[in-house]
C-alpha cells in the first residue's frame, strides 16, 4: 500500500471562525504555512470581493481554495425548509462558487430528520445537480445532515455510486458516541470515496477534544490519525498527487470554554496551525 508522506498533503487554512478580510486571511495562511484557504461562500472576507480580485490575490501568493457552501439556512438545517429548498439554495450558490475557481467545493446539506426514501431521492437530485460543475464536489458527512450517521453510509454509498465525501469523523464521534476507527464499517466502506477530509478531533461526547496535543486527548488522536491515514492512501492509491486536508478546530460551542467568562480554552489559530504542522511533518506515515 502506497503511504502518505509530507510531499502528499495540501493543508488548506480554515476560515471558520476568522474574523478578518480577504487579504490578511491570505497572509496569515502564508505566514501558518498552508497551501490554501478553505472558506464558507458566505463568509464576511468575501462579502462585496470580485471573484477575479479575490482569485488574484489567492494567485499572488500561490494559494489554493476549497470553497463550502451549505443549505437549509446555517450549518444546523431549519427543520421546515425542504428537500426542494435545499437543492434551489445550493442551485444559486454553486455557480457563484465556481466563479472563485476553486480545487474543489464541498457541501453541508440535507436534513438528518428525513425519512430514507427523501434522503435518496434527495441525494439522487443533488448528484445530477453537481454533476457538470466545473470542479469536484464533494458532500460532508456533517451531523444533523443527510450523511449524519455512520451506520448507514456503507448501504448510502452502493446505491449512490456517484457520491463523494467530505470526511469529518467528529462528528460522528458525536453521534455514535464513540471513537472512529479504521476497522469499523463505515470508515472502511467509505475509504475510497473520500476526496478531502475535515481534520478535526473529536471524543465519544463531543465533536471537538480541547486541544489535539493534549495527552488527555491521546486516544482520540491517534483513533483519528489512523483513520486520516487510510482516507489518504485510499487516494494516493487512486493516483491523486496531492490529497486535500483542511485542520478545522473552530468556535460556535466546538471548542471548550471556560464556565463564566466564555473565555476559549485554547487558540484556534494555534491549534489549526499546530495540526498542520503535525501533518506536514508526516504523522500519517507511521
Amino acid at each position: 500500500m502506497a503511504e502518505a508522506t509530507a510531499t502528499h498533503l495540501k493543508l488548506f487554512h480554515s476560515l471558520w471562525g476568522f474574523n478578518g478580510t480577504w487579504d490578511e486571511a491570505i497572509a496569515r495562511a502564508e505566514c501558518s504555512g498552508f497551501d490554501g484557504l478553505e472558506v464558507n461562500l458566505l463568509h464576511p472576507a468575501l462579502a462585496g470581493l470580485e471573484p477575479l480580485r479575490a482569485i488574484d490575490a489567492l494567485k499572488v501568493s500561490q494559494l489554493d481554495l476549497v470553497v463550502e457552501l451549505i443549505s437549509g439556512g446555517d450549518y444546523v438545517p431549519d427543520l421546515a425548509v425542504s428537500p426542494e429548498q435545499h437543492l434551489a439554495e445550493l442551485a444559486e450558490q454553486l455557480p457563484r462558487a465556481e466563479r472563485l475557481r476553486p480545487e474543489r467545493i464541498t457541501l453541508i446539506t440535507g436534513s438528518d430528520s428525513w425519512s430514507s426514501a427523501i434522503q435518496d431521492q434527495f441525494l439522487e437530485e443533488l448528484l445530477n445537480l453537481v454533476e457538470d460543475c466545473s470542479c469536484p464536489v464533494s458532500v460532508e458527512t456533517h451531523r444533523s445532515r443527510s450523511l449524519f450517521n455512520p451506520w448507514t453510509i456503507a448501504d448510502c454509498l452502493e446505491r449512490h455510486p456517484r457520491l463523494r465525501l467530505t470526511a469529518d469523523l467528529s462528528h460522528w464521534c458525536a453521534v455514535s458516541e464513540r471513537l472512529m476507527t479504521p476497522e469499523l464499517e463505515p470508515v472502511s466502506a467509505m475509504a475510497n470515496r473520500v476526496d478531502h477530509i475535515h481534520a478535526r478531533v473529536g471524543h465519544a461526547q463531543g465533536p471537538s477534544v480541547s486541544h489535539p496535543f493534549a495527552p488527555e486527548a491521546g486516544e482520540a488522536l491517534e483513533a483519528h490519525r489512523r483513520c486520516w491515514a487510510l482516507l489518504i492512501n485510499s487516494q494516493i492509491e487512486r493516483g491523486v498527487e496531492r490529497p486535500t486536508i483542511t485542520p478545522e478546530f473552530g468556535p460556535d460551542g466546538y471548542l471548550p470554554t471556560l464556565p463564566f467568562t466564555g473565555m476559549p480554552v485554547a487558540d484556534l489559530l494555534e491549534i489549526n496551525t499546530a495540526m498542520a504542522q503535525w501533518l506536514k511533518q508526516g504523522a500519517l506515515h507511521r
